[in-house]
Formats: C-alpha cells, structure tokens, sequence
C-alpha cells in the first residue's frame, strides 16, 4: 500500500517534468537536451535558498525562474546564434552542472532540519507518502489547467501553429523563434519545478540527479500517447501526467521481481523504446493485414 502510494506521489512530481518536455517535444518537435540540466538546477536553487533561510515557496519559485532563464539561454543559442538544437541543450546541460556546484557549493545538499513545502503540520499529519500526493495533485492541476487555458488563447494557437507548420505560421505573421523561445523558457521551468519539488520530498538536491531524466519524462509522454490513443492536445497534457504515474509503477514493478536499483537506468531505456517501437510494429501490422486482404479478395 505505502509503495502504491509512494509511485503515485513520485508519478504527480515527476510528471511536471514530463508536461515540460511535452511543450517542447511534441508541440515544437524539439529535442530539448536542456532539461537534464534545469532539472537539478531547480532543486539546487530551491534546496541552497532554503538553507539560507528564504521561505519553502519562495525558494521553490526561485528554482522555477532558474529552468526558465536556462531554457532562455538554449532559446537564445538556437535562433540567434543558430546553434544545431541539440548542441544548444547540450551546451546549456553542461554548464548547468558547474552553475549547481556553485550554488551549492559542493555535490550535495541536504534539507535536514530544514522547513520545505512538505513539512507543513497538515501534511505532516497524512499517513505516509500522502503528503507527496497531495501536494503533486494540487500542483498538477493547477498546472495543466493554467496550459489547457493558454493554448486556448491566440497566443496559445499561434504557439501551437509554430511547432506544427513553421512556414504556414510565418505566413500569418507568427514568429517560429520567439514561439521557439516561449516554449523552452515554459518548459524548463515546468521541468525545473519538479526538480525543486522532487529536491525537497526527497531532502536533499544532488548535483548528478538530472542523469536520464530525460528518459523519465519521454517515457511518461509516450506511454500516456501508446495506451489512451488519440487525444486532443489538452487531453494529451493530462495523458503525460497519468503516463508518468504508469511509469513509476513499472520501476516499482520491475524492484519487486528482484532487479537491482542500479539497473533501472538500463531499464528505463529498454522500456521507451520498446513504448516508441510499438506505433511502427502497429503501422506494419495493419499494413501486412491490408495486403494479406487484398490478395485474398483478388484471388
């Protein structure tokens, strides 16, 4: 029951990670290397004011503001330096990790004794893991609802028309960079708000925590799309969230049939792409039997 609860919390968390790379994965249809960087940078700044006294929600915007201004930066790298996409996240990743040591000042922070968004006496009092459910709930439907609303606006749809057809947007006076740039700032943030919020559940930040969560947010996007099928956008935002949930289940899954710890990186691998090979082995599948089909009528 607590390990059930524990996946569902973890799931909630993590799946803001995953909301994130969405904006900029499926929308934009850009591979955004910069949040295995925003990631712990979010929890490095949130974990590092909290221990300079500044209050749990202040510190946790704070950490937010950090992944935006970092994916203003990767923004910045690919369309007015004209930096290859994925050599502007890379960059971005790679000097995050010096930018935590900093903040930090050494690979590990610890939250002992220190106040944080789940030390609340009200969700002090929840039975265990409770907590981080609770607070991954609130946050995930304030999140998703406030996107829902955007890309309902007009900027929203200029947003959307951006990342599906560059040229028909250019077309009607929407600019593809600046939408570009919007959705990365968004994103990272997103993602390095569940950095601050996975840092502060946890205790501590950890400047090495960013390695393949990349995965981890893949993995939530491709299996809210594998097993709800077709979605509207909306629908498909709320998906990432529920897939992240589905996701943490298969890891606590795979730890009860005796793998170790070690291996879930391996894992995590070895599951996405299984998950993105699936629509092809579908595709082939129908395509085999529509042909199979067609040479028994005409036979």
């Amino acid at each position: 029951m607590s390990l059930g609860v524990s996946a569902i919390g973890q799931g909630l968390l993590y799946g803001l990670m995953g909301v994130g790379l969405f904006l900029t994965f499926r929308i934009l249809d850009f591979p955004d290397m910069t949040v295995e960087g925003t990631f712990p940078l979010g929890a490095a700044v949130t974990v590092a004011a909290i221990t300079h006294g500044v209050s749990p929600l202040l510190a946790t915007l704070l950490g937010m503001l950090a992944g935006m201004a970092a994916g203003a930066i990767t923004g910045f790298l690919t369309t007015v330096g004209k930096v290859p996409v994925l050599l502007a996240g890379i960059l971005v990743m790679t000097g995050a990790y010096s930018v935590n040591l900093r903040i930090m000042g050494r690979s590990n922070l610890s939250l002992l004794n220190k106040a944080n968004l789940f030390g609340t006496k009200f969700l002090q009092a929840l039975p265990p893991y409770f907590d981080s459910v609770l607070v991954g709930l609130v946050v995930a439907v304030v999140v998703v609802t406030l996107l829902i609303l955007f890309l309902n606006t007009q900027l929203g749809q200029g947003f959307i028309a951006a990342g599906d057809n560059p040229t028909m947007a250019r077309s009607l006076g929407i600019a593809p960079a600046r939408q570009e740039v919007l959705g990365l700032i968004v994103g990272n943030g997103l993602v390095a708000l569940s950095g601050a919020l996975i840092a502060q559940n946890n205790g501590y930040a950890d400047v090495n925590m960013g390695i393949g969560v990349i995965v981890i947010a893949l993995a939530s996007i491709i299996i809210g799309e594998v097993l709800f099928g077709e979605l509207t956008l909306s629908q498909r935002l709320i998906a990432t969230v529920l897939g992240s949930i589905l996701y943490r289940f298969v890891l606590l899954l795979v730890l009860k049939l005796g793998f170790s710890p070690n291996d879930l990186q391996l894992i995590s691998a070895i599951v996405l792409a299984i998950l993105i090979m699936i629509p092809a082995f579908e595709h082939r599948f129908k395509v085999r039997r529509v042909l199979k089909n067609g040479v028994k009528r005409n036979g």
